[in-house]
């Protein structure tokens, strides 16, 4: 088969950048999350190849790397969103309610059931259904931009502490399968955690006073490069790395209030704000480019053909209706009856498709779930799709409606006006 010329892939790669901006201009619009037409757009991609004889370059060893990259950015642009005040206490405790009851019943429940189908244990089940039990905030985000602003701070703040507990439960149930007892697994993961929110409170006052007075056009993407060197040596260390991001973006973009006394005399407040708005800038675009070629490479390298059978169907059917059930209640329960369209959005993607790839091999090889991951990761997309498109039109006949009343009043009121002039 022929062969893909460099010039060819940049020719795709950049053509794929191309699309995307215009996808997420689209998506703002219409509701459908632009992270599935990138996928649909890789899956197209790779068809195309076949149908003309090319051989596709083996890129899915990059996959990862492209994906832990994403994950880092897309944590850090939404921690970089989060505003720490007053008023915002009850919707950050009812989204860190809401992320924990979901993701611990949508987990265990879903686990049950596969110990009940497969007669596995219930370790090896959780660390399937973990991964299918988190939110993607790489395809919330981008997408919630028409929803009021408390909605959107909610969606913003489940999103991330789903990411978060999500990873730290799944590495967690990974350390079962060695020989320790629990006894001292439980106490190894609540150290490490201790350990690593000091660390990372320590680090980022270190990381923002240093920042504050370098000069130069370069030092944010070494800001970029030195928050992922310590997320790769906290991995190494089997420290809970995503909590040293999210940390380091709160910190940043609430200085004022980490930053008090005579603290606050080491900072200028200037350079400091000209920072973070530049590194906002920054983080987003990197975050756009990393998740396009994440989910286009996504796209490129998946086996439709394992989605199509009825074990699959089956299976990720229930699981997908386990999801919402669990998501419906536990809204319902936080968060009052109002639960339109958050309780469509609970697609998954980015890190469950981590996570699967973290799964050890020895368990892979005896359960293969890579259609079921596809199955649910394609169907929570298209629910959330259909979710947001009703949503829209819905807010746009409210307005219209709205109007419409507007316009009938001041017609009333102009009628009465005629009526006391004839008089």
């Amino acid at each position: 088969m022929e062969q893909l010329s460099s010039y060819s892939l940049i020719i795709i790669f950049s053509a794929t950048i191309i699309v995307s901006y215009f996808y997420n201009i689209y998506a703002k619009k219409s509701g459908i999350p632009a992270v599935l037409m990138l996928i649909v757009s890789g899956i197209i991609i790779n068809f195309s190849l076949i149908a003309s004889g090319i051989a596709k370059p083996n890129l899915f060893p990059i996959l990862e790397v492209l994906g832990v990259v994403g994950l880092i950015l897309i944590v850090l642009e939404a921690a970089l969103d989060l505003e720490l005040l007053k008023e915002k206490l009850g919707v950050i405790i009812k989204s860190l309610l809401v992320a924990t009851i979901g993701l611990i019943a949508t987990a265990y429940v879903s686990a049950e059931f596969l110990c009940y189908v497969f007669e596995m244990s219930i370790i090896e089940a959780l660390l399937y259904t973990i991964p299918l039990s988190i939110l993607s905030s790489a395809i919330i985000l981008p997408s919630i931009d028409s929803l009021s602003e408390y909605k959107r701070e909610f969606m913003i703040y489940e999103s991330t502490f789903s990411d978060i507990l999500g990873i730290i439960g799944f590495y967690s149930v990974v350390s079962f399968l060695g020989p320790n007892s629990k006894s001292e697994i439980y106490g190894e993961v609540f150290s490490n955690l201790i350990f690593t929110i000091i660390f990372s409170v320590i680090a980022s006052y270190i990381l923002i006073y240093i920042f504050q007075k370098l000069k130069g056009h370069n030092k944010l993407f070494l800001l970029i490069s030195i928050l992922l060197l310590l997320y790769a040596i906290g991995k190494m260390f089997h420290l809970s790395s995503l909590i040293i991001i999210l940390i380091f973006g709160v910190i940043l973009n609430n200085y004022k209030l980490f930053f008090k006394g005579g603290l606050i005399k080491l900072l200028d407040h200037n350079k400091v704000n000209s920072v973070l708005a530049e590194f906002k800038v920054i983080t987003g675009e990197s975050a756009f480019v990393i998740r396009t070629f994440f989910f286009i490479i996504f796209g490129w390298s998946i086996s439709l053909s394992s989605m199509f059978n009825l074990k699959t169907v089956f299976v990720g059917g229930v699981i997908l209706l386990i999801i919402y059930i669990v998501r419906i209640l536990s809204l319902l329960i936080f968060t009052g009856k109002d639960i339109v369209p958050q309780v469509y959005l609970a697609p998954r993607g980015l890190i469950t498709i981590l996570l699967f790839f973290a799964i050890p091999k020895e368990i892979t090889d005896q359960h293969d779930f890579n259609g079921v991951l596809l199955f649910v990761i394609f169907l929570s997309c298209i629910v959330m799709t259909a979710g947001l498109i009703r949503y829209k039109k819905q807010q746009e006949l409210a307005i219209l409606n709205e109007e419409g009343e507007e316009e009938e009043k001041d017609d009333e009121i102009k009628t009465k006006e005629i009526d006391i002039d004839d008089l």
